[in-house]
């Protein structure tokens, strides 16, 4: 799941294309924005002129960018791009930096880097990464007239072009088979369809990224999500232009925005190409890659989503419309009905093709599923075009909560929470053993998926069981991603609404956003110890009191339930970190069991704990 947004900052020339120049093309892309040749040899001059220059780590995680001015010219016929790209970069270590790294995917490469009008002079070099599909970074280090102070920023314009095409070299290095590294790596420039996810998928805009490799434990994933929270606040600006020669595309979705495509500037003829020019305006890039896709397919609308298929995968589209209106009363009873827009199901070049979402674009192979199937699929996508939230614990853990209240309403609840512990074991293993013996990664401020996803969706299902639906649903109803600025904001709502329904106090709330939101205290480690029943003052009523001990450093608040053959009583107990209570229950009829937990709060190892219960030979209280 991934993002993006760009705009002018140069001027396109379209340049007439004769047999030997598109012959020339197709093997060397040209750069299309007009700058003099005496630039460019000033330029190319300067790169020569200075000796390589060494790009450290540190350098590389000391920059954060601010702002992206993208103009983009997009051949899709030679598979290439031509970018003049107006940046702001913050130098965010507490050192000067003397020289600028830029990074691009390996099939790239830097034409000009100026500021002030000045060209700036720079080396390149490859580096091994794994954050694109080729495996490959091409790196400009820039030398710096003067040093970048800490927190100080500067504004550069970088001119690059080149050729992407669909590689799966980093994943086939590592022993995946072709066709399953073809499906995961499908990003591409070509003729019917581009689809570029950004970081971590093909690198087409300017970074600065430490290397990794696939294999090396979670480095790739944690870069990924490095990135993504260090350029949460960065504006960016498009402005596309593409040339075609067959159908004009239909079909434009830049940073998760669809963009209104309007009629194309110039028809195709036997000689020329068409051109269509569109943009997206000044918006925040978000916790997301910067993505653009563009395409020409056939378009299929129903109320609050819109499929765009490919002509053979035509007769595939209306399963997802009925899906659509299989889960929206479900999203509209816990989301409401407001909505950023439809959901945009672009269908990808082939049936297998992995599933991509950002924004309100939901990019998958079109497949001939029945609808009720398709529901599980699309439930995801069309959360996020119903919800909203600057807070990626929200923004990501709403939809996979929605997901799994669609579970819920067709197999149950414990279908439902078996998705979920489906991802425990990751999480416990990412979480610390004991506040400061590693660093955990609180939600206000998570960059990992399996915090701001997995653990966001346990805590909403956990903050539903302690506020009630109605709480919960109203929080969600009343939420305003706009006033949400302060990290109260979100608790705030829910107390309210449970002190409507008068399901709990906000005191009651306050020790759960404290342990499981705003901090990361882990997971906790619950046990059961001695169960002693006990014969009540009521005939056939029995006392039972069980000893429960957490050993965790988060307090949880647990299903406790008692059975017996003939009766079941379930109520929910507050176990403090690291601690033992012991706590008493009635139940009608002989007890036979205790289970703790039903797997809605996530433990270190086991979510649902049981226990037998016997009668005979009882030990003295």
């Amino acid at each position: 799941m991934k993002l993006w947004m760009y705009t002018a900052a140069g001027v396109l020339c379209l340049v007439a294309l004769d047999g030997s120049l598109q012959a020339q093309q197709k093997t060397q892309p040209q750069v299309l924005f007009s700058r003099s040749d005496t630039q460019a040899q000033t330029q190319e001059t300067s790169a020569k002129k200075i000796p390589p220059i060494q790009i450290t780590d540190e350098e590389r995680g000391a920059i954060t960018f601010t702002a992206y001015d993208l103009n983009i010219h997009l051949t899709p016929r030679q598979s290439s791009i031509a970018v003049n790209a107006r940046v702001t970069v913050r130098n965010d270590s507490t050192q000067p930096l003397s020289h600028l790294p830029l990074q691009l995917s390996s099939t790239l490469h830097f034409d000009q880097i100026s500021m002030n009008g000045k060209a700036l002079p720079f080396t390149q070099q490859t580096l091994r990464s794994d954050t694109d599909h080729t495996g490959e970074l091409q790196e400009a280090a820039i030398a710096l007239a003067a040093p970048l102070a800490p927190g100080q920023e500067l504004t550069i314009t970088v001119g690059y072009s080149g050729m992407i095409e669909q590689t799966a070299k980093r994943l086939v290095k590592i022993g995946t088979p072709d066709d399953m590294a073809n499906n995961a790596d499908w990003d591409r420039i070509s003729e019917g369809f581009t689809g570029l996810r950004g970081f971590g998928d093909v690198v087409w805009y300017p970074v600065s990224s430490k290397p990794v490799l696939l294999g090396k434990g979670a480095d790739l994933f944690t870069e990924i999500g490095r990135q993504k929270q260090r350029q949460t606040n960065a504006t960016v600006k498009m402005r596309v232009t593409e040339e075609f020669f067959d159908e004009a595309p239909n079909v434009a979705v830049l940073d998760g925005h669809p963009i209104a495509l309007g009629a194309p500037q110039t028809a195709p003829t036997a000689s020329f190409p068409g051109v269509l020019t569109f943009s997206l305006p000044q918006t925040e890039l978000g916790f997301t890659p910067l993505s653009l896709f563009v395409a020409h397919r056939v378009k299929h609308e129903g109320k609050g989503i819109a499929v765009y298929a490919r002509t053979e995968d035509d007769g595939d589209a209306q399963g997802y419309l009925t899906a659509q209106t299989m889960v929206a009363p479900l999203l509209t009873t816990w989301l409401g009905a407001k909505a950023r827009g439809p959901l945009t199901v672009l269908d990808l070049p082939e049936s297998g093709d992995a599933p991509f979402e950002t924004g309100v674009l939901l990019a998958t192979g079109l497949t001939p599923a029945a609808p009720e199937k398709l529901a599980s699929a699309t439930i995801h996508g069309l959360a996020h075009a119903a919800f909203s939230s600057p807070r990626e614990w929200l923004n990501e853990g709403v939809p996979i909560f929605m997901s799994t209240l669609w579970i819920e309403q067709g197999q149950g609840r414990t279908a439902a929470l078996e998705r979920l512990e489906a991802e425990r074991t990751s999480l416990a293993v990412a979480e610390p053993a004991s506040p400061g013996a590693a660093d955990g990664e609180d939600l206000l401020h998570a960059s990992d998926a399996i915090y701001y996803g997995t653990k966001a969706a346990y805590v909403l299902w956990m903050l539903r069981d302690l506020a009630g639906d109605k709480a919960l649903a109203a929080a969600l109803h009343n939420y305003d991603p706009a006033q949400d600025t302060r990290p109260e904001y979100f608790e705030e709502l829910v107390e309210a609404a449970s002190t409507k329904y008068k399901q709990a106090t906000g005191q009651d709330l306050k020790w759960f956003f404290n342990d499981w939101v705003y901090h990361d205290r882990g997971l906790p480690d619950i046990s059961i110890g001695s169960v002693y029943p006990s014969n009540s003052s009521q005939v056939n009523t029995f006392l039972v009191a069980i000893d429960l001990t957490n050993d965790g450093y988060a307090a949880a608040s647990v299903p406790v339930t008692v059975r017996s053959q003939s009766a079941s009583q379930t109520e929910r107990v507050r176990i403090p970190a690291r601690s033992k209570i012991t706590y008493r229950m009635l139940i009608q009829g002989e007890p036979t069991e205790v289970q703790v937990n039903d797997g809605v709060v996530p433990e270190v190892e086991a979510t649902i704990h049981r226990k037998s219960i016997t009668m005979t030979n009882l030990p003295a209280r």
